[in-house]
């Protein structure tokens, strides 16, 4: 096993495998994993990529697609660092289902570090518990999707979602707090650079002139992005590739 470097991802398919992964294993796929395998019309000796979010990946060898399940063998084993070394953690104003899934899809791909969905007073999804815990587990599995596609071997952490009171009474650490903001009066360039950034996002309301008073309490220093109103949906993803072209990964 090699030491961490980077790398461009394998052409190879990739998959998540949530157990652990070592060379030379033989492993049955999941269902789901093989459906997407039989999908591909991958055949035996084809080459995979396997990933477990431990920051390794390992090439696997399909040895078999059976009814039980895909097997393939660990050929290979790489510790393969693709995150950025800004760390970022965005607070999310819950939005509409298609629109969130889109926020948490592209902010993992722009190798966000955690996403938190806040309940804000303006959001307008309101979901009985058992509907929330269902939506915030298929929201990890948007965040591993978007994994396998860019080549991350880290998957963000989607934490349980929160109400804003108590996001406020347990702001995470971070060197700078920002929010997006159409009436914001500081631009990114202006702000002084840092290794971890907290962003906070509202729904599609906005923010709220109360919340706003509780950001600016806690330091959040308010960005705006020229004349425009942007999207809940746009604005974090505008922030993040902002981030990571000051600050990160380029």
């Amino acid at each position: 096993m090699s030491s961490a470097t980077p790398s461009i991802p394998s052409p190879a398919p990739r998959f998540h495998i949530d157990a652990p992964v070592r060379l030379h294993a033989t492993i049955v796929l999941d269902a789901a994993t093989t459906r997407h395998v039989q999908a591909l019309r991958l055949r035996r000796g084809d080459q995979i990529v396997l990933f477990n979010g431990d920051g390794h990946e390992s090439i696997a060898e399909l040895i078999e697609i059976a009814k039980r399940g895909a097997v393939v063998q660990v050929r290979s084993e790489t510790a393969i660092d693709r995150e950025s070394p800004l760390r970022i953690i965005l607070a999310q104003g819950i939005c509409a289902a298609e629109r969130m899934d889109l926020v948490i899809q592209k902010a993992t791909e722009l190798g966000v570090h955690r996403i938190i969905p806040v309940i804000t007073s303006r959001t307008v999804i309101r979901l009985s518990e058992e509907r929330q815990e269902r939506r915030e587990t298929h929201w990890q599995n948007v965040a591993i999707a978007a994994c396998e596609q860019s080549g991350r071997n880290r998957i963000p952490e989607v934490s349980p979602s929160v109400r804003f009171d108590a996001f406020i009474a347990g702001v995470p650490e971070a060197e700078l707090r920002i929010a997006c903001s159409p009436t914001g009066d500081e631009r990114l360039r202006t702000l002084p650079v840092a290794s971890s950034v907290l962003v906070f996002i509202g729904p599609e309301g906005g923010i709220a002139k109360d919340e706003r008073e509780l950001l600016s309490d806690r330091q959040f220093r308010f960005v705006r992005f020229g004349p425009r109103v942007l999207r809940t949906e746009t604005a974090p993803l505008v922030m993040l590739a902002n981030l990571q072209a000051l600050w990160g990964d380029c």
